[in-house]
């Protein structure tokens, strides 16, 4: 019997923040990154240990933590764009390998813009509120138009 490989996954909260016009927040990698340059995307960005391993712990008995995804979310967020967002809800994940090999799983949420002013970041050098249609029009990372148009429904269905 052979042994499995240990599989190590980077993991990616994202968020596609709407506000109370009906629009979404999409954002311009800048091109010196090394992975999607220069493609517009939504918020988000790699969950880390410093996310938990520094804060107090949920359970008296064993090193466990609530809320970790939504923690650096929210982080990811105020670091990259820099603005608020309500509570996000789960939308989907997806999984993929980087050109690097290294295995990729995107959890991506939905989420009101609360408050702030798009601030750009060594990430994030432009950014846009469009409409899900609008959106189609970027040259957005693969999928993410797909998800916009899925919030967009789920949206307009709990107005109805």
């Amino acid at each position: 019997m052979s042994v499995p490989k240990k599989e190590l996954h980077r993991v990616v909260p994202a968020v596609i923040i709407y506000n109370s016009e009906g629009k979404f927040l999409i954002v311009k990698r800048s091109s010196r990154l090394k992975i999607f340059p220069g493609k517009w995307h939504v918020p988000g960005g790699g969950l880390s240990m410093d996310d938990y391993m520094n804060l107090p712990s949920s359970s008296p008995k064993q090193k466990q933590w609530y809320y970790v995804i939504e923690r650096a979310l929210r982080r990811e967020v105020r670091e990259e764009v820099g603005l608020e967002i309500g509570k996000p809800t789960y939308l989907l994940d997806v999984a993929f390998i980087l050109p690097n090999g290294v295995p990729v799983i995107v959890l991506t949420y939905y989420a009101k813009y609360a408050s702030g002013k798009f601030k750009s970041s060594e990430e994030s050098v432009e950014m846009a509120w469009v409409s899900a249609s609008e959106a189609k029009k970027y040259d957005l990372i693969e999928g993410i138009a797909g998800e916009i148009e899925m919030v967009d429904a789920i949206l307009k269905a709990k107005k109805s």
